[in-house]
């Protein structure tokens, strides 16, 4: 289902860029697999070969703490401590398909609840990037689950609010059925789409509310 989204994503001449997130040691793994795919070494996906999408193979870093998040791979270094949307625009701006390591210990820390997640950032005044977060440990208990969205509410705004999941559900943030993902080549697609859908009706809803009223996902 993941190349069949590559593949038909590219062929529909979408823009797109693709980011990896794990608390664990798989991404150099996953990172060489989709480099070999792109190559046309996928048996049922050859075609996978005119996909132009770069792949860095070097994993990345990202670190929480109280006072901010660090970003790191390579040479490259982004904290939120004086701009938090800095991280945002970082991932606005990525190209083509990476990596990064997220912080197991901090989400430990904070007994594996949203506020000790992998964060994520969402300016709804920003209407042409949407960010789609994809894992099977989201959950709609924001004190059993593995994203911290946050929310630039307010137009122009570097300070966003924590939101709870159920604001972005099957918007921003997808749980992933994995079984559905292997018997069916299209669900990341049907993801993708059912997003989009929700998406558009969540920015008419900001745009219409005040940044403290919050989305009620109806």
């Amino acid at each position: 289902a993941f190349f069949r989204l590559l593949d038909t994503l590219h062929r529909d001449g979408r823009a797109f860029a693709v980011v990896f997130r794990t608390f664990g040691t798989d991404l150099p793994r996953a990172l060489q697999a989709v480099s070999s795919a792109l190559d046309g070494q996928h048996p049922q996906f050859p075609a996978l070969r005119d996909v132009s999408l770069p792949v860095d193979l070097t994993p990345g870093r990202i670190r929480c703490s109280k006072r901010e998040v660090v970003l790191t791979r390579g040479a490259e270094r982004l904290a939120t401590r004086e701009d938090r949307k800095k991280l945002y625009s970082y991932f606005s701006s990525f190209e083509g398909i990476g990596g990064f390591q997220d912080h197991f210990d901090w989400w430990a820390r904070n007994q594996f609840s949203s506020q000790g997640g992998k964060p994520l950032w969402i300016d709804p005044h920003d209407p042409d990037v949407h960010h789609i977060f994809i894992d099977d440990n989201i959950r709609l208990d924001d004190a059993d689950t593995i994203v911290h969205p946050q929310v630039f509410s307010e137009r122009g705004s570097s300070s966003p609010r924590s939101v709870p999941t159920s604001e972005l559900y099957n918007i921003c943030l997808v749980q992933t059925n994995l079984l559905e993902a292997i018997a069916n080549e299209d669900y990341f697609l049907h993801c993708v789409r059912t997003c989009e859908e929700n998406y558009d009706r969540y920015l008419a809803c900001m745009e219409k509310d005040t940044p403290s009223q919050q989305w009620d996902g109806q």
